[in-house]
């Protein structure tokens, strides 16, 4: 199908971006498309004006200055590649390498994503378990969000009509270990259940750990009693058993599911592969 008739803008700004959003009701901001131009070629998603972000200068690097700071035109094929990324949030690395496919991965944005904020996707539930910070601005100024705060529902973010998404900082986050795990679907590749876990270490003994679950929710999402399973505890299969039935518990008013991957089954495989990114982070 063809999308609906459109005027188009390319401003070089973030502030004349800003300008045309306040002048244009409803005009949709595009960087690499692979999530708006689909919706509105199957006229789910409409739009007057698209306003083409993409060539906006200083929103596409990334840079390790005690904190991580990705700017939101920088491509999950950027990411995946770039060593200061690697080094600091080895699993956003990792998550941004299974968006997709490749030509889905050189366009497509991380700022974007974010602001798409599909249940199924794999970069929010890096950020939300990181405790990233989402950074806006808008007519009235700048604001940062917590990523647990900005993924609010299915396709629902704080974003207010108006703001654009400059940046993602990932905050300095020592840890001993930490991955990403998902189980794709046969034929999108999306998640049916991802999970990510920082674990932080006391000799044999875990002193921390940070769980977030997507894919199997409503949004990304902390696991807090998974979290509390964790803690102190030797990383044990009596642990790990332990943590995959409360995070089971935490998300049980949050599942979604289909046909092919019903709310039970997905449940159930977040608890399995907890167990999955726990060991592969180093438990």
């Amino acid at each position: 199908m063809w999308p609906a008739e459109f005027d188009y803008a390319r401003p070089s700004s973030v502030a004349e971006a800003l300008q045309l959003l306040a002048d244009n009701e409803d005009a949709k901001l595009l960087a690499g498309g692979h999530s708006l131009l689909p919706a509105m070629k199957l006229r789910l998603n409409e739009a007057p004006l698209l306003i083409d972000i993409s060539r906006i200068e200083g929103l596409g690097s990334i840079s390790n200055n005690g904190s991580l700071t990705i700017g939101a035109l920088c491509t999950h094929a950027d990411i995946a590649a770039s060593a200061d990324v690697q080094a600091s949030c080895s699993a956003l690395a990792t998550a941004t390498g299974m968006v997709g496919d490749q030509q889905v991965r050189n366009w497509g944005t991380l700022g974007g994503n974010v602001a798409h904020a599909d249940p199924a996707s794999d970069p929010p539930t890096v950020l939300v378990a990181f405790n990233a910070n989402i950074n806006i601005e808008g007519a009235s100024g700048g604001r940062s969000v917590a990523a647990a705060d900005f993924f609010i529902d299915l396709f629902t973010v704080d974003l207010e009509p108006g703001e654009i998404i400059t940046s993602i900082e990932i905050p300095a986050h020592p840890h001993e270990g930490c991955a990403y795990v998902k189980m794709p679907h046969p034929a999108s590749r999306y998640a049916v259940v991802g999970i990510c876990v920082v674990l932080h270490k006391d000799g044999d003994s875990c002193s921390g750990a940070h769980v977030a679950v997507g894919g199997a929710t409503v949004r990304a999402m902390r696991s807090p009693g998974a979290e509390a399973a964790l803690r102190g505890s030797s990383l044990d299969d009596a642990a790990l058993d332990a943590a995959a039935a409360a995070l089971k518990d935490d998300i049980a008013n949050d599942l979604i599911g289909d046909m092919s991957f019903p709310e039970a089954y997905r449940q159930e495989m977040a608890g399995v592969y907890l167990k999955r990114a726990v060991r592969a982070a180093g438990g």
